[in-house]
């Protein structure tokens, strides 16, 4: 199939998603009764990012023309991709990448999301793209991989498939940098980037830098827009739960009613809480986030950083085409095996 015509596809793709008819909707329902973690409204949002950030013919063109993707690019390979669960569909942008590259993608889904993605693959086959895709149980006569865990599932993966060629993800986590001069607005768009999808996704900001001295109440007064947020019953367990943990070990921390922030060196913070750290020099501070780049998936902020790579707050969750996962081309990898 020509890529234009893969790309007319994926287009339609994208305007079918936005009507939410009956079909789809009736599978975001059955992943919710399955996984209560992800409700309809993130499913919507999470879909509705993957229709107008990937799924538009302008994007789609400029993305392979700039990759330098053709009708003769992919080779055919079966490329095993191992799926992650933490927000719905997360997995699509390494589907994308394999099946308008040319190759064959051996599915394998988490338990946690495997209702949409097929549903979504039915829809192209049914317009005439042949994704070649088939969703196992098991990975089997692959050629190579994209596999994406935790740090623990990922010394599995090396171990199985380290003899193929491979990308294998790991945890990482979103940051963000303020200096205090953050307007509310500013501030609100941060809670995006730390509240969406419960904060359980790696674009998921988990760590704040601040400049000492920093005022908290303009940011919890902010804060306050996502309250609904405690209403969800196993966040508000979470929440619960780590609020029993730091009162019962008498750790300092901050109280937005909905988040716990505590001042804490770690990048990974626990559902409902959100660490914070502070700063006084911004060169080093630089540095020391260089040093840890390979933990840190963006960094939010709204300084102009020379040593930095960043995006501006509230943008942590609407990835585009070439923001690809752990910085890692993904297409590039594809065009290789």
């Amino acid at each position: 199939m020509k890529l234009k015509d893969k790309i007319i596809c994926l287009d339609r793709l994208g305007k079918w998603i936005l009507t939410f008819d009956e079909t789809l909707e009736a599978a975001i329902a059955q992943t919710y009764i399955h996984n209560k973690w992800f409700t309809k409204e993130n499913t919507h949002r999470s879909l509705e990012g993957i229709s107008n950030q990937f799924l538009t013919q302008k994007k789609l063109t400029a993305w392979v023309e700039k990759e330098q993707l053709n009708d003769d690019s992919g080779s055919g390979k079966k490329v095993g991709l191992i799926l992650a669960g933490n927000i719905p569909c997360v997995g699509f942008h390494d589907w994308l990448c394999v099946i308008i590259s040319g190759h064959e993608a051996l599915v394998k889904l988490s338990d946690k999301d495997k209702f949409i993605l097929p549903l979504l693959d039915k829809y192209l086959k049914e317009i005439g793209f042949d994704t070649k895709t088939k969703f196992v149980d098991r990975l089997n006569d692959m050629e190579a991989v994209i596999a994406t865990g935790s740090n623990n599932t990922a010394r599995y993966f090396e171990s199985y498939f380290g003899k193929y060629p491979n990308i294998i993800r790991k945890n990482r986590n979103a940051i963000a940098i303020l200096d205090g001069t953050e307007s509310s607005d500013e501030l609100k768009a941060l809670g995006e980037d730390i509240f969406t999808y419960f904060g359980l996704g790696c674009r998921s900001t988990s760590k704040l830098y601040l400049p000492e001295g920093y005022d908290f109440e303009p940011m919890l007064e902010a804060f306050k827009t996502y309250n609904d947020l405690i209403h969800h019953n196993k966040y508000k367990n979470n929440f619960d739960f780590n609020y029993t943990l730091m009162i019962m070990n008498k750790v300092k921390h901050q109280s937005a009613g909905l988040i716990l922030l505590v001042e804490d060196e770690s990048l990974t913070s626990r559902i409902g809480t959100l660490h914070y750290e502070y700063y006084n020099d911004i060169e080093k501070l630089q540095a020391a986030i260089n040093s840890q780049k390979e933990n840190i998936q963006c960094v939010g902020t709204k300084m102009k950083l020379a040593k930095v790579n960043t995006i501006q707050l509230g943008k942590a969750q609407r990835p585009g085409l070439a923001d690809y996962a752990d910085g890692v081309n993904t297409i590039a990898f594809l065009k290789s095996i």
